[in-house]
């Protein structure tokens, strides 16, 4: 059960963010940060149960989920920062596993790095809007294909807060061709809107739909 409700969480996300990510930024970071801290809440209160293990793990996760993103809905620089952090995360650790990685601290700690990179160039810059395309379908396809993993019972959601993880992932390479597919046809998605095309993250943040 747990699974299945951490493989949707994740495939849905992943899909608004992959083909949309740009376009309606300002409600698709909030349901982004929304997603990081139920997973970050989920993995910090599950303990020794593992991910989505115990009630309170379930409680923390949605907590830190409407925190995050009301947070990141009501502020641009705060959505800036956990929207970079999250994307950089997600390509940072996607990469290690790519290269074959198997020591999940070093693919943890990429991660970390790569999120605190992008979390300062986005708010120290004003990233084009070609670049936030390409970064956000890579990391919405990189989430599906978590989510697609966790469904199809190649990882299980406890792994997800274990040092084994890398470990034992069987990443075949139909996983990667799915990756791809997912990648170049959210950025087409994204791209055909030609209009805003010229356009910067904060310019998208101010044009973008609201709820």
């Amino acid at each position: 059960m747990n699974d299945i409700v951490a493989a949707v969480l994740a495939i849905l996300t992943g899909l608004v963010f992959c083909y949309r990510g740009y376009l309606a930024m300002r409600i698709v970071i909030p349901i982004w940060g929304a997603f990081a801290g139920f997973v970050l809440g989920a993995g910090l209160a599950g303990g020794d149960a593992g991910f989505l293990g115990n009630l309170t793990s379930w409680i923390v996760g949605i907590a830190l989920a409407l925190l995050f993103g009301l947070i990141a809905y009501l502020y641009y620089e705060v959505a800036v920062i956990l929207g970079m952090m999250a994307i950089g995360f997600v390509l940072g650790t996607t990469l290690m596993v790519a290269f074959g990685v198997s020591w999940s601290w070093v693919v943890t700690l990429v991660g970390v790095v790569v999120a605190i990179a992008l979390a300062v160039i986005g708010v120290v810059g004003d990233l084009p809007m070609v670049l936030l395309t390409v970064l956000t379908a890579l990391a919405g396809a990189s989430t599906v294909v978590l989510g697609l993993m966790l469904l199809f019972n190649v990882i299980d959601a406890s792994d997800l807060n274990t040092a084994a993880t890398t470990e034992v992932l069987d990443d075949d390479w139909w996983w990667y061709v799915i990756y791809l597919a997912l990648a170049l046809s959210g950025m087409v998605a994204q791209f055909s809107d030609t209009q805003r095309r010229r356009e910067t993250l904060r310019s998208a943040w101010r044009n973008s739909p609201t709820v």
